[in-house]
């Protein structure tokens, strides 16, 4: 059972005191469901608020890869909660544009809950002592990277927000604002407040708010992670079609794509 108590009453979705270890999941799917249907017709600023002011789902960070359209979730982060933890996964493998970029838009949006995260020093030189396993184990490099070193930095939250968006890729089409990560059994909550907005919201809030664009993106790179595995990509292509280019891979392993048929009814699937 998670924190939510009642579909109806937004006060009653604040999260409870326990006085027994509970070893349970922090969120159902009914809890999700309950919470799609609440802010459905709201805006992203207004559930954001809404969400952190009402302590609706407990313990919350960001995750941001600080790419080409991460300013937008950040400054909307910033405009709420600029301590909030934003979570970064310094994989040893980032553009310099990335890492210098993550500095200005922290320094310039003043979020002081910056957080690094690095892999463990033992496991690179136990698994990936060349640091080429990314050439021949793709998966097996994002685990050492990123999906370990998030795991066990998510141990001390309930939620995480992240900047998903339906237009990205075939596999986010049908995300909804908010869904159970099923990765472990922590049954932790995903919020995707960006989900339904388009490339043209994403470039007018730029614009908007003269956000500083990631130095990357008008060499032709609209989707950005790791430099041995992002490659420029051409007009009309997926804007993800570069990650992972010749690999069965869209994800690096911290989303983890869920078949429908998994999914309760009424419950928009899940990236």
């Amino acid at each position: 059972m998670g924190p939510i108590m009642a579909e109806a009453d937004p006060t009653r979705l604040k999260g409870r005191v326990r006085d027994r270890i509970d070893t349970g999941p922090r969120f159902s799917e009914s809890d999700a469901i309950r919470l799609n249907r609440m802010f459905r017709g709201r805006d992203a600023l207004e559930m954001l608020r809404s969400v952190l002011d009402d302590d609706l789902v407990g313990e919350l960070a960001t995750v941001s890869s600080f790419g080409a359209e991460s300013a937008v979730l950040l400054h909307l982060v910033s405009r709420v909660d600029p301590s909030l933890p934003v979570l970064f996964l310094e994989t040893g493998k980032h553009f310099p544009e990335t890492l210098a970029y993550r500095d200005t838009l922290a320094d310039r949006l003043g979020l002081t809950g910056l957080r690094n995260l690095t892999p463990d020093v033992v496991t690179l030189a136990a698994k990936d002592e060349t640091g080429l396993r990314w050439s021949y184990d793709p998966d097996g490099c994002c685990e050492i990277r990123k999906v370990i070193p998030l795991a066990g930095a998510l141990a001390g939250f309930d939620a995480t927000i992240t900047g998903r968006k339906a237009f990205q890729s075939s596999t986010r089409a049908n995300l909804p604002r908010f869904e159970v990560d099923n990765s472990d059994a922590q049954g932790r909550l995903k919020i995707n407040p960006l989900i339904d907005w388009s490339g043209d919201d994403i470039r007018a809030y730029f614009e908007e708010h003269d956000l500083p664009r990631h130095p990357l993106v008008s060499e032709g790179y609209p989707s950005i992670g790791c430099a041995p595995c992002t490659s420029k990509v051409a007009p009309g292509e997926d804007p993800r079609s570069g990650r992972w280019k010749g690999w069965e891979k869209t994800e690096c392993g911290i989303h983890t794509p869920t078949d429908d048929d998994d999914l309760p009814p009424g419950y928009e699937p899940a990236f």
